[in-house]
């Protein structure tokens, strides 16, 4: 029987800039949303191939979610999409409300945003609001887009705590289920801006059979059929593959102790390569092919 792929498209972003100091915020802000414009969000609008899709916005990892929707509508509404919708999804009680299950039965895409993803995994899962998002994605053509923590929760394996300095030590990564868009990956975002390759390779030494997306600032992969990885965006996207590793000292050191990590394996890709998670290979830039040459 024919292996039955997904035929939603997911769109995972390592997040924005830091905002720096408060009288630099605006000018963050501006620039911002210019690269919303001009980059990622253009992308997830033009992969819903609907020509005003409608969108909805969830802030659930935001702890400032009328801010962060009301950037997310300007941004989109400048994209030319006039049914924005925010899905002010707070708690599990409000993931439990028909008006939130019914927008979600008919938008053409849903963007998460950032924030802390701990709040969309333990607020989303075991929801009907999850359930009805997988199978949408399973059966239709339907984008699902996140950035920062809306893109590390897209993963079954999730990192939601680990600080840059100590990632080295056992036990500083603290990783639990995320929503499962994804199998077998585990995704981790800014991550070349705070310095987090040590994280992302503490999360796969201890979970060799997944592999690591980590994904760089104003940087993205689109991943199609649940396995077909495309970078995208201006930054560079890192892939740590453990299937390779022979020794690993993790399960017999101490909390605490510095991990020891053999022959693990490391791409690094730029806007337009492409990695094959089934195969677990890097294939190189997509090949665009010009009809009229």
């Amino acid at each position: 029987m024919a292996q039955s792929y997904p035929k939603g498209i997911l769109v995972s972003v390592g997040g924005a800039e830091d905002k720096g100091t408060d009288l630099e915020k605006g000018i963050v802000e501006r620039n911002r949303l210019n690269f919303f414009e001009i980059g990622i969000l253009k992308n997830v609008v033009s992969l819903t191939g609907v020509k005003d899709p409608i969108v909805e916005v969830v802030t659930t990892a935001s702890s400032i979610p009328d801010e962060v929707a009301e950037n997310y509508v300007d941004a989109f509404s400048k994209l030319g999409c006039n049914k924005i919708g925010h899905l002010r999804i707070r708690d599990r009680e409000d993931a439990t409300k028909s008006e939130y299950i019914e927008r979600l039965k008919v938008c053409d895409c849903i963007m998460f945003s950032g924030g802390n993803q701990l709040r969309l995994s333990s607020i989303f899962g075991g929801t009907q609001f999850l359930d009805i998002l997988k199978q949408r994605l399973q059966d239709e053509h339907f984008v699902v887009g996140g950035t920062s923590a809306g893109a590390m929760a897209m993963s079954n394996t999730m990192i939601y705590e680990g600080s840059a300095d100590k990632a080295h030590l056992k036990g500083e990564v603290k990783i639990t289920t995320g929503l499962g868009f994804l199998q077998n990956v585990i995704i981790d975002s800014h991550f070349d801006k705070r310095g987090r390759f040590n994280r992302l390779a503490q999360a796969v030494a201890a979970n060799p059979g997944a592999i690591g997306i980590g994904l760089g600032e104003d940087t993205g992969v689109v991943v199609t059929e649940g396995h077909t990885l495309k970078a995208i965006g201006s930054g560079s996207v890192v892939i740590i593959d453990g299937k390779n590793i022979e020794y690993n000292n993790i399960a017999d050191i101490r909390t605490g102790e510095p991990i020891s990590v053999e022959n693990i394996i490391v791409h690094i890709m730029s806007s337009g390569d492409v990695y094959n998670l089934q195969t677990r290979s890097f294939e190189g830039k997509e090949i665009v092919i010009d009809d009229e040459g």
